[in-house]
């Protein structure tokens, strides 16, 4: 097997028991990332210099016989709104093209402190506000299933590396659903931890209320894997949870799904779904079964009312949290202006992109005096209302499953000119949000064109250990993991 076909789990394992080194995973990736790079664009800084520089830190250590990390040798791609200390983090904006942060994201640091190897900051929509990586100020990445239809946002490159095989794992952040959307169109699993579990000190907030890391691999031990190293409290961090997390998921995700009750909201099942994502669903409902699981249909009624609160919360925490680039402080500046509100005002226009102002607009308008009442605060109650729902569903059932997404992955430029069509992609995962609980895309199906399908599993708040024990169990089924594009 190459080595950029590895799981994260094999890739370690070769480095420990010294069947090849560190030095030879980072340049075989990015002999990897050179030839497939110009086909995806997927990355928008390389950091080859410093992962060959951590690799021979790695294998110092083990000619050394000193131990190693849970991720040692691991080739990991960053999404590019996850600060890390002296590499350019943009945001995929003009806003923040020059932008060297001085510090690490707690995630990153985590990652470091497990051994991991940065290789790169990847591509997304500006400032995470997107469902195709189609708003970056910079590129388009394609996916690489069909270089002609989009990767899924935000995080669509972070997904889009994993799947080309140009990282074992990836970071995304996920706002509304930006993990598991386009881990779905990519055919690579996505989570997206409990709100609190992972630290967001270092992720440049779009929705701080909303806003989660978490990662993209090409598997489920991996994403188990990933998260052990990246969870757990932060002082740095006023929402990290004050929660005993569970610290080793491997032990209990091959014990499988017997007995596990598993409910399938019907809403679910509206919004115009895609009749092969239907079919893919409703044939993993069956597995889960033929496994020893009581699966059934049940009903999250108001859950459908949930895309138009999460995108009047998500638009006012974004116009509060991007107010701070006035060209002034930081950020891009303009060169000809008169007078500071010319400054702002021509800053502002030029660095951010039409999808960044547009939220930025709409947030501002349901946050100013006359609105907010009728805008803001009601989304709020709906918000606390849907989440009430959820944690009712988690009395009678241990998990949930759902479509991550209600499309296939469509054409490059087939939805950029329409925002509410766009919106709509994003369905079935801002609830999750909202609520703040956990969840997993993971591949379930192919379509008729060769497109991946993806199933979501939604669990209770730090119901990880669950998610995890009953995806491994359906991936071990389905094998489909092992199906990698052809590029």
């Amino acid at each position: 097997m190459n080595i950029h076909e590895m799981t994260a789990l094999e890739i370690r394992r070769g480095i420990t028991e010294k069947q090849f080194s560190a030095i030879d995973v980072v340049r075989a990736f990015f002999e990897k990332i050179y030839e497939k790079e110009p086909l995806v664009d997927g990355f928008l800084t390389l950091c080859r210099e410093e992962a060959l520089a951590k690799a021979r830190q790695i294998d110092e250590k083990i000619k050394a016989g000193e131990p190693v990390g849970k991720l040692a040798g691991v080739p990991v791609a960053i999404k590019d709104n996850i600060c890390t200390d002296g590499i350019r983090t943009t945001c995929a904006s003009r806003m923040l093209q020059d932008f060297i942060p001085p510090y690490d994201a707690t995630v990153v640091k985590k990652l470091k402190e497990a051994d991991a190897i940065i290789i790169g900051k990847t591509n997304m929509d500006e400032f995470a506000m997107g469902s195709s990586t189609e708003n970056s100020a910079f590129k388009k990445t394609k996916n690489p299933w069909d270089r002609k239809r989009v990767p899924g946002g935000s995080s669509g490159g972070s997904a889009a590396v994993v799947s080309a095989g140009m990282a074992a794992l990836a970071l995304g952040s996920d706002t509304g659903g930006s993990i598991r959307q386009p881990a779905a169109f990519c055919g690579v699993v996505g989570l997206k931890p409990t709100y609190g579990l992972v630290s967001r000190f270092g992720l440049i907030a779009f929705g701080s209320s909303l806003d989660q890391i978490g990662p993209q691999t090409n598997n489920i031990k991996d994403s188990a894997l990933a998260l052990e190293a990246i969870q757990g409290e932060d002082k740095r961090d006023s929402t990290s949870v004050r929660h005993p997390v569970t610290e080793d998921y491997m032990s209990t995700i091959e014990k499988g799904v017997k007995g596990m009750k598993i409910g399938v909201p019907a809403e679910f099942f509206d919004f115009g779904l895609d009749e092969e994502i239907a079919f893919s669903i409703k044939a993993c409902m069956q597995k889960f079964k033929e496994m020893g699981a009581v699966a059934e249909d049940i009903s999250l009624p108001i859950t459908k009312e949930g895309l138009s609160a999460y995108y009047i919360i998500s638009s006012a925490e974004a116009s509060s949290n991007l107010g701070r680039f006035d060209g002034l402080r930081y950020g891009y500046r303009t060169e000809n202006f008169n007078g500071f509100n010319q400054l702002t005002e021509k800053s502002r226009s030029e660095g951010f992109g039409e999808e960044v102002k547009r939220r930025i607009m709409l947030g501002t308008f349901v946050l100013s005096s006359g609105y907010y009442d009728a805008y803001y605060n009601r989304a709020q109650k709906l918000r606390a209302r849907i989440r009430e729902q959820f944690i009712k569903a988690f009395e009678s059932y241990d998990i949930l499953l759902s479509p991550a997404s209600p499309v296939l992955p469509f054409k490059i430029g087939e939805k950029a000119g329409n925002p509410l069509e766009m919106y709509l992609s994003d369905i079935y995962t801002v609830n999750i949000n909202l609520a703040g609980l956990p969840a997993l895309s993971m591949p379930c199906g192919i379509s008729r064109d060769g497109l991946p399908v993806g199933l979501q599993i939604i669990g209770p708040h730090y119901g990880e250990e669950k998610i995890l024990k009953a995806a491994y169990a359906l991936e071990q089924e389905l094998r489909l993991t092992a199906m990698r594009p052809t590029l």
